[in-house]
């Protein structure tokens, strides 16, 4: 069953993973991204999110900014000898560890986030898609989520409604090559292997119908 979601925000960043030291955003949301926001309103084991289209709204408008951030992470060995009883302490000191890092984001975005979803082999008995449908708009409208979605990270929340409108209105004409882009990440047993695809930009909509993905 498919459902419209409008997200919106200040700022966005959709940070390039080929690009380690400075933050450089795509153009557009990633898939993964609008996923991710979808299950911060509604998750549930019995149902999978999948992503159709993603229709850009406002013009897209990119800015420079500096941003703090920890230059260290924890160590999971450290983590591990914690836990069996080392008495070696676990924390970061953002005070010694912080570090500015300039990041070319995304200003002043608009999206229409167009999706179905999936059962799954986790779902219950009394699991059916009307219900799930339901509960996805019941919330949406109440503006209830399990935790404040974000448009990239978290320093930049998203607002989010139920799009009801049966017609979406883009800010872009004409197409748009973005080149290859973080489709999503497949966690296996013992790695992360992203996935990506061949983006472009149709007046304005991203569509993910029928996009080859590459790992």
């Amino acid at each position: 069953m498919a459902i419209k979601v409008e997200v919106w925000g200040d700022y966005a960043a959709f940070n390039r993973p080929e690009l380690k030291i400075e933050r450089v955003s795509y153009e557009v949301m990633t898939p993964s991204a609008a996923r991710g926001i979808l299950e911060a309103v509604y998750w549930h084991p019995g149902l999978r999110w999948i992503i159709d289209r993603i229709y850009v709204c406002n013009p897209i408008k990119m800015t420079n900014i500096r941003r703090n951030e920890v230059k260290s992470k924890v160590n999971a060995k450290s983590v591990k000898s914690v836990m069996q009883g080392s008495k070696s302490e676990l924390y970061l000191c953002t005070t010694d560890d912080i570090q500015q890092r300039a990041a070319l984001v995304l200003q002043d975005v608009r999206y229409i986030i167009e999706a179905h979803f999936e059962m799954t082999s986790k779902a219950n008995e009394t699991d059916n898609p009307g219900k799930f449908q339901d509960i996805m708009k019941r919330r949406l409208k109440k503006g209830q989520c399990f935790h404040v979605p974000y448009l990239g990270v978290r320093e930049f929340p998203a607002k989010f409604a139920l799009y009801e409108e049966k017609e979406v209105k883009t800010a872009l004409t004409g197409e748009k090559d973005l080149g290859y882009m973080l489709f999503d990440l497949e966690y296996q047993k013992e790695s992360i292997e992203p996935m990506f695809f061949h983006a472009i930009l149709k007046d304005g909509v991203l569509d993910l119908t029928d996009c080859e993905v590459l790992r």
